[in-house]
Formats: structure tokens, C-alpha cells, sequence
């Protein structure tokens, strides 16, 4: 069976850096398949100080180290002179040199892959991390060797607006040497599908496309690890980065107009996400917003998030924009009233399992809401549905296994 070589630039990259976001806990669940099967598994690594390559066993002993069952070692020469990076990153990198079996400077990374890597082997990027010509030029140096992407959203082309400065940029060279060096691209959905086909189009080569939905796995909820919310009156939940494209704007509207001629007291709002760029007129609104009623948290763990869905009266999602959406679909899974955008991605995985109304519409969110809250009052307790089936890892893996 053909060796496969993971790129885990991203999870090193997120090292120390707060609770896992969508990407990463696709690219830990690729981990957990790949180490489980029976091919050959590597990793590939990129550092400060150049390339990284692990074998199973430094797999293993990374994974330990991501899930918390290792902690990380002391940092090494290179780690200490990297003064640029956090203290719990330099730990990682160092750790990731001590188990790999070769490392090299960036410019060798061909000689470092011929050295070590077999020559069927496939290479997988799941992170939209380390995605350069650099990169995937060197891993098709290798005559017998693959490449396989798998592309979340194509948002910093579509949405250049609501990118940092400078991101559109980047995101576009990354999915350029896609379009040039990958042997198929996955997509997480018919609709990524569509819009990577089409920027695909204009760049001049089109890989193959398989669309696989990602699993969906909620964890156990643990009330110890989420905020306390006073049960005084229902809430709801917003799961995000505080970023324009989640259009947190829209729910502060809906909840202001409830507290002027709504109800009295209104439901909360739970907004669990850091803030994170071009939204200082939001910020603003946070800042002055009644604390009682808009409660604002960050850093929650997956089990506090789990929690808090569990004890909602439903859950918020207006976004313009989304590659695939977790957040929603875990609430789904949980029996949770979902009121989201109807984002065609949404619509493919979510089905009728959601309420939809139009990311502008002000007045379909608020009638939605008070309507949730009303049923929340009445039956004394979050009024959640049946769980609804959605995709799982088994059958991600079951298609994709096939093809890296």
C-alpha cells in the first residue's frame, strides 16, 4: 500500500494558540485516519528553520503531543534563537526536529523527500497551510509521487472585503500552485466544488474533484469548561471569530430593536469567538452593549462550546460567507434549533434540518428568534428537536482513504 505523508504545518502552527478551530480539527481527524491504517505514514513539517520529515513513529509521538498525553520538551538551539515565535511554539518546533527523521533548509526540501520518503508516496494537505510552489514543485519532483489537496472554501477570492490586507493575495497564489501541481483536490462540498472549479478555470488547469462532506462529531458536553449563563431567561449562541463575513452586525440589530419595543427583558445573546479584524464598529457596539444581555466569551474549549449549545434556545449563524460551517452542523446533530443564512453550502448538508432566513432580513431573524424564545419559556428548557443524521468521519474517510 502507497505511503501517504500528511502536511501538518497548520497544527503546529496553532500551538499554544487557543482552542481548535474547523481547519485544525480536520487536519487532527486526517491524523487519526492515517495513522490508523495500515500504509506507511509520514509527516511533513514546516518550521522557522526549514522542513521537517516524521515517520510513524514521530507521528505517533507528535499526535501525543497535540492531544495533550505528551507534554512538550524544552526548546532546542534553533527554538531559542527564533525570538519571534511564542515560547510554547518554540517547545513544538524543537520537539518536531528532535522526532523527525530529516530535517533540511527550505531549499533542499527535494533532497530531503528523495532521502526519505518513498517514491509512491502521496502527499496531503488539508490546512490551506504550506501550500507553495515551493512545496508542491519538490513533492512532484518525485517521479511516482502524488499530491492531494483538500480545499475548505475559496471566501479571500470571493470575499476580498472582509480579509485581512493582504490575505486575498496570498490565498490566490496558494490556490495557483494547486491548480498547476495537485493530482485531484477534495472538496468538503458540492458548493466549494463549484466555486474551485470556477477560479480553477482562470488559472488555467482544473485537477480533479471529488467532494466529500466532513464528519461531523460533536464532543460530550462538559459544564465545567463553559461560562456560566444565568437561567433567569433563555439565550442564544453565535460560534465564530467577530469577523464582517459572520455579520455579527445583524444580530446586534435584531437584539437592539427587541430591547426598544420588544420584549422586556430580552433573551441573551451568547457570542462565543475572539475578535478578529476589520469589524472596530462592532467592537464598538460591544463594548457598549448591555454585558447582562450580550455576553461576549472567548476561548471556550470544545466541551464548554458543547455545553452551551446544549442549554440554548437556539443557535445563530447570519454569515455571507461560509466554506463548510461545524458549529452549525454539531447543533444539528445535538437536536438544537439551528436559524441560519441559506448558504447553499448550508442547504447541502443542512437540508430542512435549519431555519433559513436572509443574512439582511432583520425582521425574519427577530420574528425566528421570538418565536424560539417564546417556545423556550413555555416548555422551561431549550427547545431542541431530534438529533438530525448528518455526515460522518467513517464515510469521509471511506472515499478519500481510496484515493490518497
Amino acid at each position: 500500500m502507497a505511503a501517504r505523508c500528511l502536511d501538518l504545518t497548520r497544527s503546529l502552527s496553532r500551538v499554544g494558540r487557543g482552542p481548535a478551530t474547523g481547519i485544525d480539527r480536520v487536519e487532527r481527524a486526517y491524523l487519526t485516519a492515517i495513522l490508523a491504517a495500515d500504509a506507511p505514514a509520514y509527516g511533513l513539517v514546516r518550521t522557522a528553520w526549514g522542513d521537517a520529515l516524521l515517520d510513524r513513529r514521530g507521528l505517533t509521538a507528535l499526535k501525543a503531543r497535540l492531544d495533550r498525553r505528551t507534554p512538550w520538551g524544552g526548546p532546542d538551539l534553533p527554538a531559542r534563537l527564533s525570538r519571534r515565535l511564542s515560547p510554547a511554539r518554540r517547545a513544538a518546533e524543537a520537539d518536531v526536529r528532535r522526532l523527525a527523521v530529516g530535517t533540511a533548509p527550505r531549499w533542499r526540501l527535494a533532497a530531503l523527500l528523495a532521502r526519505h520518503l518513498p517514491p509512491d508516496a502521496t502527499y496531503v494537505n488539508v490546512g490551506h497551510s504550506n501550500l507553495s510552489t515551493r512545496v508542491l514543485g519538490a513533492v512532484a519532483e518525485g517521479s511516482g509521487r502524488r499530491c492531494v489537496v483538500l480545499v475548505h472554501d475559496t471566501i479571500p477570492l470571493d470575499f476580498p472585503q472582509f480579509q485581512r490586507p493582504g490575505t486575498p493575495d496570498v490565498f490566490r497564489r496558494r490556490m495557483q500552485a494547486v491548480s498547476t501541481h495537485a493530482d485531484r483536490v477534495i472538496c468538503n462540498s458540492a458548493a466549494t466544488a463549484s466555486d474551485v472549479a470556477r477560479h480553477f478555470t482562470a488559472f488555467g488547469r482544473v485537477p480533479p474533484l471529488t467532494v466529500a462532506h466532513l464528519g461531523i462529531a460533536t464532543l460530550p458536553p462538559d459544564p465545567s469548561q463553559a461560562p456560566a449563563i444565568p437561567t433567569d431567561r433563555p439565550y442564544f449562541l453565535t460560534v465564530g471569530t467577530i469577523e464582517p463575513r459572520k455579520n455579527h452586525a445583524l444580530l446586534l440589530d435584531v437584539w437592539a430593536e427587541m430591547a426598544e419595543t420588544g420584549m422586556t427583558p430580552p433573551p441573551r445573546l451568547v457570542i462565543a469567538g475572539s475578535r478578529g479584524w476589520n469589524n472596530d464598529a462592532v467592537f464598538a457596539r460591544l463594548d457598549r452593549a448591555d454585558p447582562d444581555t450580550v455576553v461576549e466569551v472567548a476561548g471556550v474549549p470544545d466541551g464548554g462550546l458543547s455545553a452551551l449549545m446544549q442549554g440554548a434556545a437556539g443557535v445563530l449563524f447570519p454569515s455571507v460567507a461560509e466554506g463548510f460551517g461545524l458549529p452549525p452542523a454539531e447543533a444539528a446533530a445535538m437536536g438544537v434549533p439551528v436559524v441560519c443564512a441559506p448558504l447553499p453550502v448550508y442547504r447541502e448538508f443542512l437540508g430542512d434540518a435549519a431555519i433559513y432566513a436572509e443574512s439582511r432580513d432583520l425582521y425574519s431573524w427577530r420574528k425566528e428568534i421570538e418565536a424560539l424564545t417564546r417556545r423556550a419559556q413555555v416548555e422551561q428548557r431549550s427547545p431542541h428537536g431530534p438529533h438530525v443524521s448528518l455526515p460522518t468521519w467513517e464515510a469521509h474517510f471511506k472515499v478519500v482513504l481510496n484515493l490518497i
